[in-house]
């Protein structure tokens, strides 16, 4: 791991279980999963896909998913990247944190509301579609469904299509979170965000 990079897991000593294996170690199947991901938009292998490389059929089905949600989803990309950040927060971790934190500043999202997020508190005066999808996202990650006043508000800022684009949004990222934590996939060397914090802060 790179000197700096950002270690995933808070706990004395933890290190990266599954990371880049040798090109020499690969299979034909492992090599031809991460040379699709070098020659897509993500134009490399890092993050989920590092772990994901010990499972090159699901690492292309997750890959494709994903590529759906972040690059060609209804939802504007600043819905997209603050429901990431809350995931992100949500699972404290620090390669998505790390990397769409950024993303979501470029797209729009104040930075106020990515520092109350970063600290853990429900961020105040947010835009309206912002809100519903925030208040969407963090009670489905919390309750694991969404009450009806969380859904009419997300379904009058997205619309139908919107509104399962975000529930899968959520998934996804959760997914994705959840292997990196497993694996205590670090953060990109050079993330611009500030590290993440273990609860509480």
């Amino acid at each position: 791991m790179p000197a700096d990079a950002t270690k995933q897991g808070f706990a004395a000593g933890a290190s990266e279980r599954l990371p880049m294996p040798a090109t020499s170690a690969m299979n034909d199947a492992q090599r031809a999963a991460a040379q699709a991901l070098i020659d897509g938009p993500r134009k490399g292998v890092y993050g989920p896909f590092l772990p994901l490389l010990r499972s090159p059929q699901l690492l292309d089905r997750v890959a494709k998913m994903g590529e759906y949600l972040r690059f060609e989803s209804v939802l504007d990309a600043r819905i997209r990247e603050l429901a990431i950040c809350a995931v992100s927060r949500h699972t404290s971790n620090q390669f998505e944190w790390q990397m769409h934190a950024p993303l979501a500043t470029q797209a729009g999202v104040a930075q106020a509301t990515l520092d109350a997020l970063q600290s853990g508190a429900r961020p105040r005066q947010l835009p309206r579609d912002e809100e519903a999808a925030l208040d969407f996202t963090r009670e489905l990650l919390a309750t694991h469904g969404v009450s009806d006043a969380s859904y009419d508000d997300a379904l009058a800022s997205f619309g139908e299509q919107g509104v399962v684009e975000l529930a899968s949004l959520v998934g996804y990222f959760a997914m994705v979170c959840w292997v990196m934590n497993v694996a205590r996939t670090p953060a990109r060397a050079g993330g611009a965000a500030h590290a993440l914090s273990a609860f509480p802060q």
